[in-house]
């Protein structure tokens, strides 16, 4: 048996998995995120600590004896800052942050070739910027800094008192040169920081430690080696078979991404692409990242006063048409992708009195798949090739939006058995490989095919139709926001 344990946004989700990689188990524990300001985005690391505790401690404890390994995967970017003590100075600032904006011009202006050493534009949702800012508002807390963790490391750390992190999830900080595979003392120095603040970095299916002992009796396990794993996008990719060049995922989570795995370090942060390492050694990909997807379904039930998401898809598919006048920018966290702008904002344009949460709730669909579409744009635009899309993520559960998403990019969509388990998986797979030595391509084989959504040729001309539309209302907009 193997555990994988994610360390998301919206909670923690622990999986076991057994030898022949079906889940046996899963079991979750839901987070809360703290805005306290505009563009502010924090968690406190002891509540991740706690949530891990309570999701593991909900597995059945006969499966838990016969876990051989753990795997970790979570949310990428954070900045979780400790002092002498291994606590935490401040809460943590989350990936859809965006208040460092300022710090990030800074960074590209005094580091020319940062592009090129990290493979991505400086944006406020990485790590280096973050620490520019507490470096600059913040000063106390900075001077007390003895070590840098993203949010699964803070777990590990508590897991097995190890000071470590894997490739991929590190690749998401601008301290590392990515194609080199290891930090940059020239970002390092940009802010002020050197590798002694730095976790050490192993591969994703490499072993980082083991559970401290009396951790190991509380979870009712042997002491048992915990792998260094993945940020949640690359192990996500590791759970639905995404390691060869040219294979590509969505993700519908809390965010949105298009992952496409490479062979090599192809950077272009020019098109706001990002290039990270994969969580597999040898291997890179490339991402297009938009900040707010399934999470917009979420807002759009609260704003419709309905009692969960699932009422929403409901409305929606009873309703069973295309948005008439209504157009949605998803933009409620800001956007990366392809406008790298914080400060961009959801809008709801075209409102009419016949616009019913139904109908609303089918552009927020729509709005998305759109943002997806940018996305794929500057992929493409850059020449990445792209053979095959796997749907994952929360919102993975819907055709409905697989046929939106299928119409507006013009390509099938591949959904998977545990599709929607995500990163978890993933970790649990890096940590058979770590424990067996297996061969990658045997463990990480792509899950069965349980649907493949077509597109459909007459929304896909009545999506081309509007896309004009969604992209001039950002233009238009842009200096309002």
């Amino acid at each position: 048996m193997y555990l994988g344990i994610d360390i998301g946004t919206s909670g923690v989700k622990a999986v076991l998995m057994d030898e022949a990689g079906a889940v046996v188990e899963i079991a979750t524990a839901a987070l809360s995120v703290s805005r306290p300001h505009d563009l502010w985005s924090e968690q406190d690391p002891a509540d991740w600590w706690a949530a891990t505790n309570s999701a593991v401690s909900d597995l059945d404890l006969k499966k838990r004896h016969a876990v051989k390994a753990v795997g970790l995967s979570g949310q990428m970017h954070g900045a979780t800052l400790l002092g002498n003590d291994d606590k935490a100075l401040r809460p943590a600032i989350l990936w859809n942050d965006g208040r460092s904006a300022d710090q990030c011009a800074a960074l590209e202006r005094d580091v020319p070739d940062l592009g090129q050493i990290t493979g991505n534009r400086a944006m406020p949702g990485f790590t280096a910027p973050k620490l520019q800012w507490v470096r600059e508002n913040e000063p106390g807390i900075f001077a007390q800094i003895k070590t840098v963790l993203l949010p699964k490391d803070y777990v590990r750390l508590r897991m097995t008192g190890e000071r470590a992190s894997d490739m991929s999830d590190s690749a998401g900080t601008l301290w590392m040169d990515v194609g080199k595979r290891n930090w940059s003392d020239v970002m390092l120095e940009a802010t002020a920081l050197d590798r002694s603040h730095m976790p050490k970095l192993y591969e994703g299916n490499e072993i980082t430690g083991h559970l401290r002992a009396e951790l190991a009796e509380a979870w009712g396990m042997a002491r048992v080696p915990v792998v260094a794993g993945g940020g949640d996008n690359a192990a996500g990719a590791v759970g639905v078979g995404v390691v060869r060049p040219g294979d590509a995922f969505i993700s519908l989570g809390t965010s949105g991404v298009l992952f496409l795995a490479n062979g090599g370090y192809t950077p272009n942060p020019a098109g706001g692409v990002h290039s990270f390492c994969h969580a597999l050694p040898g291997r890179w990909h490339q991402m297009s990242v938009i900040l707010s997807a399934a999470s917009c379904v979420d807002w759009a039930v609260r704003l419709c006063g309905l009692p969960d998401a699932g009422t929403l898809f409901g409305a929606i598919e009873a309703r069973g048409a295309p948005a008439s006048t209504e157009v949605f920018l998803p933009y409620l966290s800001g956007e990366r992708t392809p406008h790298n702008d914080p400060n961009a904002k959801g809008v709801l344009f075209g409102l009419t009195h016949e616009s019913d949460a139904a109908a609303i709730g089918q552009a927020v669909l729509e709005g998305v798949a759109f943002a997806f579409r940018d996305g794929m744009d500057a992929l493409t635009d850059s020449g990445a090739h792209i053979d095959s899309i796997t749907v994952i993520g929360g919102g993975a559960k819907s055709y409905y939006w697989g046929k939106i998403l299928s119409s507006v990019l013009g390509r099938p969509l591949i959904y998977r058995d545990g599709g929607e388990v995500g990163p978890a998986y993933g970790a649990a797979r890096l940590a058979q490989l770590a424990d067996t030595g297996s061969a990658i391509e045997t463990i990480c084989a792509a899950p069965p095919i349980l649907h493949v959504e077509e597109p459909d040729d007459r929304l896909g001309e009545l999506y081309a139709e509007r896309m004009p539309k969604f992209r001039s209302l950002y233009q238009n907009l842009k200096t309002s926001f």
